[in-house]
């Protein structure tokens, strides 16, 4: 017989713990936050997000009220960028110190991304929700990289972003020897130069932003936080060239949305030195040419549209892409060798 003591065996005198994972039931139910206030994403910074009240389409001039906020951890791993269009709840006073949780994120209109390098599939999303993407180069000082501007068209034609040239600096280099290689592809542009005091060309730049979400996207050096400021007002960190690289040095380390005076909102974005398009597929650059796109059903399997096999030549050659088809399958040979990191011939 086991001792006692106190009139209790052993056993009974034993005291067990609840087990703390199972004193609740469990649910894999989620609060569906019915009541959380629409916002739009405006700024990132180091996990605290800059949401906008009510997002680009209802705001004032002036009054605009900008709340810090985190994401919510049942998010998981999903990412929030710059233009994301978000449900708040918490704290949406957006007084000092105060904190709301991002617990949604609307599906997205439209999505710009890049990865690392040709050769890796992963993506970064870079904006959401934008319309247009203006490639901002310098016609000199630094020299325009066209196999970058051609890099930024096929990340634009991939997200389904109109694209946009904005050529600055054309006080120190004509811009027609660089347009001309443009013609074919039917991207608009505008062009600004400097005088003293002003830069010219503005209003141009203006017309074609109103009303819209355009992204700027440009290497370092080639005046984009310059024009950023001038068309709002904003006081960007401004950089200047190198003269022994001749590359710009980096004044934006984050994308931020500014809203336009006027109406429309343009996303600065840090100065990029590549633009990896590992995650393009190539047909889906195809069908941004529609006059050509047709004609791919003559083509062998696997065909990459650069190839003597093509069957786009033929349809090329029989009239059926219009009078420019030639003049425009070239460039879409161009856009997918700078896709692929190939040499332009």
């Amino acid at each position: 017989m086991s001792p006692r003591r106190g009139g209790q065996d052993e056993e009974s005198r034993i005291r067990f713990r609840p087990n703390p994972k199972g004193s609740r039931p469990r649910t894999k139910d989620r609060p569906t936050h019915e009541n959380a206030v629409a916002a739009q994403v405006v700024t990132v910074d180091r996990g605290r997000y800059g949401c906008l009240l009510g997002g680009f389409e209802s705001m004032d001039d002036g009054g605009d009220l900008v709340v810090t906020a985190m994401k919510a951890r049942e998010l998981g791993k999903a990412g929030v960028v710059v233009g994301d269009r978000v449900g708040l709840v918490g704290d949406v006073s957006g007084s000092p110190g105060s904190l709301a949780r991002i617990v949604r994120v609307e599906p997205r209109t439209s999505v710009l991304r890049r990865s690392a390098d040709d050769t890796d599939k992963i993506e970064r999303v870079i904006v959401a929700n934008a319309a247009q993407l203006a490639v901002v180069t310098a016609l000199a000082d630094p020299v325009p990289r066209p196999r970058m501007v051609d890099r930024c068209l096929v990340a634009a034609y991939d997200a389904g972003l109109d694209p946009l040239l904005v050529l600055t600096k054309a006080d120190l280099a004509d811009p027609a020897e660089f347009t001309q290689g443009y013609s074919a592809l039917e991207v608009p542009w505008v062009v600004t130069r400097r005088s003293p005091g002003v830069i010219e060309g503005l209003d141009a730049v203006r017309e074609q932003l109103a009303g819209r979400v355009t992204v700027l996207v440009g290497h370092s050096g080639v005046g984009k936080s310059t024009l950023v400021n001038a068309l709002t007002g904003a006081d960007r960190a401004i950089g200047r060239v190198n003269d022994v690289t001749g590359r710009g040095r980096h004044t934006s380390t984050s994308a931020i949305a500014l809203r336009l005076p006027g109406g429309g909102w343009v996303v600065d974005t840090p100065g990029v030195r590549s633009f990896g398009l590992g995650h393009v597929d190539p047909d889906r650059l195809v069908h941004a040419f529609p006059e050509l796109a047709a004609g791919t059903d003559e083509c062998p399997r696997g065909c990459g549209h650069d190839e003597p096999e093509c069957g786009l030549d033929a349809w090329v050659d029989a009239g059926k892409a219009g009078p420019s088809g030639r003049a425009r399958l070239e460039s879409l040979r161009r856009l997918l060798r700078a896709r692929s990191g190939l040499p332009d011939y």
